[in-house]
């Protein structure tokens, strides 16, 4: 059954690797880079502390990096301990037949860091924010499936790398959202 799961995920991922084209490369290489959201970043920076002044935007800050932090080492945990999948970039059958496109291939990829994190954060500052600006959420969870899809494209996850990175980052960015809510009461006072 697993390996029947593990071959469609193949399947699933040589498709949506090989929709690619060399127009559309640069910009899925953008996605996907970590600097590319900083103005995004800044901007939800600027909303938060719009509404929460300077401690409610500090202790939302702190559980925003805590959570990167918690989805980073979960990733790792899953990939390098638990799992020790190797991405399809590493995989010798696959490497004639699907699209490589980023600069590097780790070694394992089971599962997706980027698609953990920026779903966590998409959720996270979501909830936080959903109250002033109703679309911010969808608009923060395409953000997340297009970073996470990037990481299909460039030829480094599978799909099921991608699907498993974003439930836990979606799971990860409810909890610290209810952890800073506790925060925000806690140093309120």
């Amino acid at each position: 059954m697993i390996e029947q799961l593990l071959e469609y995920d193949t399947e699933l991922f040589l498709f949506l690797n090989n929709l690619g084209s060399d127009r559309w490369d640069g910009f899925w290489r953008f996605v996907t880079e970590k600097w590319s959201s900083i103005p995004l970043y800044l901007v939800l920076l600027f909303m938060i502390y719009k509404h929460f002044k300077l401690k409610g935007t500090l202790v939302i800050l702190v559980c925003a990096a805590l959570l990167i932090t918690a989805t980073d080492q979960l990733a790792n945990l899953f990939k390098y301990v638990l799992f020790q999948r190797p991405r399809p970039c590493r995989v010798e059958t696959l490497q004639e037949v699907m699209r490589f496109v980023a600069d590097g291939c780790g070694r394992y990829g089971y599962f997706s860091a980027h698609a953990a994190s920026s779903m966590g954060a998409a959720v996270f500052l979501g909830l936080i924010l959903q109250k002033w600006y109703r679309y911010l959420p969808f608009l923060l969870l395409f953000w997340a499936v297009l970073t996470a899809y990037s990481r299909i494209y460039l030829g480094v996850h599978y799909p099921l790398d991608i699907i498993t990175g974003m439930f836990f980052g979606g799971l990860l960015g409810w909890l610290f959202y209810n952890i800073q809510l506790w925060g925000r009461r806690k140093f309120a006072t």
